[in-house]
C-alpha cells in the first residue's frame, strides 16, 4: 500500500504532453461509433487524471513547506503550464459538445457534464493564456507573502496560524497585543498586498474584456460554473442576510459582551466567547486524530472505511509549522483515488472544525471517486461546502470526546459562529462585486468600499482606533479574494443548507444521514439547486428560507444559560 510520501512526482514534458493531448482529442473526433467515442473519453480522462495528480502533488508539497526549493520551482512551473492544459480541455469540450452522439453520451453521463463544458468554453480562449499565467503567478505571490509571516510575540516567533490561540486568550491585554501583532504584519506589507490585488483586478478585467464580457463579474460567475442561479438571486440572498441575520448577530455580541464582563466590546473581544475561556481540545494533535478515528468509526460504516483509508495512507498534514502555508484545504490525488487534507492545528477549537470540515470534503471525494467523470469528482463550490459544513454538525454527538466538560461551550460557539459568519461572508461577496464593477478604483477607494460594507453588515464592530483596520484593511487577510474571485458567497449558501441538516439530524438522524450520504455520492453530477433538491433541502434563495432556518438556531441558542457556560 502506497503512502502519500511514496507518490511519485516527475515534471511532465510540455511538448510531449501537447502531442499526446491533441492525438487523444483527434481520436475522439474521428470515432465512428458511440462506443468508440466513450472509449476515447476514457483515454482522455486517464490522461487528464495523470496531469491533475502531478499538479496536485506539486501544489500540496509546496504548501506544506514553502521553503522547499524543488517544489517551489515545480509550483511555478504549474502556474505557467496549467493554462495550456486548460486550452486542451477546451478543445476536448468543443468536440464533446459537437459530437454526433451527444444524445447517447448525455444519457450515459448526464447533462451536467455538457453544461460544465459550455461554461468552460465561455471562460477560455487561447489568446488569454499569457494573462492566465500572469494571474497564477500573482496568486502564488500572495500565498507566499502570507506564508512568509514570522511574527515576534512575547519573545517568540510565530506564523499567522500559530498566533491564533493568543487571539482567544482569557487575558484581554494579550488578545489586544496578539491582534496588533497580526495586524502589524498586514499593515507593514499593505503596499505589497495592495499592489498584488491591483494587478489582479486589472488583469482579470482585461481577461473579461478579451472574452467579450462587460466586466469580470460576468466572467467570475461563468468561471464558478453558476449554472442555475445569477447575480440578482445572490443580491436578494444578501438582502435576506442583512435584514434577518445582522440584527441577530448584534444581539449575540451584546450577549457575549455581558457574558465575558466587558462594557466596551472591541474587535479583539469577538473571538473570546466565555469568561472561563473558550472551549479547546483536551489533548495533543495525535490524541485528536485517535478520537477522530473513534468518531468516524462510530458515525457510519462509510465514514469508518474512509477515515481508516486516510490514516493508513498518511493523507493528512494537519499541524501548523514554520514555512507552512496558511489555511486549510482538501484536494484529490486522482491516480491514487485519494483525497488529501491540509490544515494548521494550533490548539484551538478550530482544530476540530477543520478535522470535521475538511474531512467532509474528503468524504465526498471518497464517496464519488468512482463516478468515472473527472468533472463529477467534486461539485461546484457552493455545493461542495454543504458536505464540509454539514459534516461539522453530523459529528456533534461525538464532540464530548474532544471537549469533555466544555462540550456545550463548543457547540454554542460553533452554532453562534455559523450565524456570525453569514454577514461577513456576504460582505466579502458584495465587496468583490463592487471591486470588479469598478476596476479603476485605487487601493484607497477599495478600502473605503470595504469600510462602508462593514458599517452595513457589522454595525457593532469597534477596532479600538487601530489605523489599518479603521481604514478598511481587514479584507486583505482573506485569501479567497485574491486566489479564487467570487468563491465566498458559496460558504454562506452552504451554511444555510448545513443548518438545515443540523435541524433534520436532531429530528431524525438516520434519515438526515441517508440524504447527506446520497448528496456525497452524487458528487458534481448536478448543479447547485439540483443537488439541494436531491438532498431534500430548501433553496437558500427562496424568500423565507433564511428566516425559518435562523429561527431554529436562535431558539437553541436562547435555551442555553450563559452563566452555565
Amino acid at each position: 500500500m502506497l503512502k502519500f510520501s511514496d507518490y511519485a512526482y516527475e515534471r511532465p514534458d510540455v511538448k510531449a504532453e501537447k502531442e499526446q493531448a491533441l492525438q487523444l482529442i483527434q481520436a475522439f473526433k474521428e470515432a465512428t461509433s458511440v462506443e468508440e467515442q466513450m472509449k476515447a473519453v476514457e483515454a482522455i480522462n486517464k490522461y487528464r487524471n495523470r496531469l491533475s495528480t502531478l499538479s496536485n502533488l506539486a501544489f500540496v508539497r509546496a504548501s506544506i513547506d514553502t521553503n522547499d526549493e524543488f517544489y517551489k520551482e515545480e509550483r511555478d512551473f504549474w502556474d505557467t503550464f496549467s493554462p495550456e492544459i486548460q486550452e486542451w480541455d477546451t478543445l476536448f469540450y468543443k468536440e464533446l459538445l459537437e459530437s454526433p452522439y451527444r444524445e447517447q453520451l448525455e444519457e450515459k453521463w448526464g447533462t451536467q457534464l455538457f453544461k460544465l463544458a459550455e461554461y468552460e468554453l465561455k471562460s477560455f480562449s487561447p489568446e488569454i493564456i499569457p494573462l492566465l499565467q500572469e494571474e497564477n503567478k500573482l496568486v502564488s505571490e500572495y500565498s507566499k507573502l502570507v506564508a512568509s509571516a514570522q511574527i515576534e510575540f512575547q519573545g517568540e516567533i510565530y506564523t499567522l496560524a500559530q498566533l491564533g490561540p493568543f487571539l482567544q486568550h482569557e487575558d484581554r491585554t494579550v488578545r489586544k497585543k496578539a491582534l496588533d501583532a497580526r495586524t502589524s504584519f498586514f499593515e507593514k506589507h499593505s503596499d505589497e498586498f495592495d499592489s498584488i490585488y491591483d494587478k489582479l483586478v486589472k488583469l482579470r478585467h482585461k481577461i473579461a474584456k478579451k472574452l467579450g464580457y462587460k466586466n469580470f463579474v460576468e466572467l467570475g460567475y461563468v468561471r464558478m460554473s453558476r449554472i442555475d442561479y445569477n447575480q440578482e438571486m445572490v443580491a436578494r440572498f444578501r438582502k435576506q442576510v442583512e435584514e434577518v441575520v445582522v440584527p441577530l448577530v448584534t444581539k449575540l455580541y451584546e450577549r457575549q459582551a455581558k457574558r465575558i464582563g466587558v462594557s466596551d466590546f472591541k474587535f479583539y473581544d469577538e473571538s473570546y466567547h466565555f469568561k472561563t475561556g473558550n472551549a479547546t481540545p483536551k489533548g495533543s494533535p495525535e490524541w485528536i486524530i485517535d478520537n477522530g478515528k473513534k468518531m468516524y468509526e462510530e458515525l457510519s460504516p462509510e465514514t469508518a472505511e474512509f477515515f481508516n483509508f486516510m490514516l493508513e495512507r498518511e493523507l493528512m498534514d494537519l499541524v501548523a509549522k514554520k514555512g507552512k502555508e496558511a489555511g486549510g484545504y482538501c484536494t484529490f490525488i486522482a491516480d491514487h483515488n485519494a483525497p488529501f487534507i491540509f490544515s494548521n492545528f494550533n490548539g484551538t477549537s478550530d482544530d476540530i472544525d477543520v478535522l470535521t470540515h475538511e474531512a467532509g470534503h474528503a468524504f465526498q471525494f471518497y464517496s464519488s471517486r468512482d463516478l468515472g467523470v473527472p468533472e463529477y469528482l467534486m461539485p461546484t463550490s457552493e455545493s461542495a461546502e454543504i458536505h464540509s459544513m454539514s459534516m461539522e454538525f453530523f459529528t456533534w454527538p461525538w464532540m464530548e470526546l474532544f471537549f469533555k466538560e466544555d462540550t456545550e461551550k463548543y457547540q454554542f460557539s460553533h452554532l453562534a459562529g455559523g450565524l456570525i459568519f453569514l454577514p461577513y461572508g456576504v460582505a466579502v461577496d458584495e465587496f468583490q462585486h463592487l471591486v470588479y464593477e469598478n476596476p479603476d478604483w485605487t487601493p484607497v477607494e477599495r478600502k473605503a468600499a470595504w469600510k462602508r460594507l462593514e458599517e452595513k453588515y457589522f454595525p457593532h464592530r469597534d477596532y479600538d482606533g487601530q489605523p489599518y483596520l479603521e481604514a478598511g484593511g481587514l479584507w486583505q487577510r482573506q485569501a479567497h479574494i485574491y486566489q479564487i474571485p467570487f468563491y465566498y458567497i458559496d460558504y454562506t449558501l452552504a451554511q444555510i443548507c448545513a443548518f438545515q441538516f443540523w435541524k433534520k439530524s436532531r429530528e431524525n438522524h438516520e434519515e438526515a444521514w441517508k440524504n447527506y450520504l446520497n448528496l456525497c455520492q452524487l458528487g458534481g453530477s448536478k448543479p447547485f439547486l439540483g443537488l439541494v433538491e436531491a438532498a431534500g433541502l430548501d433553496s437558500p434563495f427562496e424568500e423565507g428560507t433564511v428566516e425559518s432556518v435562523v429561527q431554529s438556531i436562535e431558539a437553541w441558542l436562547d435555551r442555553v444559560e450563559d452563566d452555565k457556560l
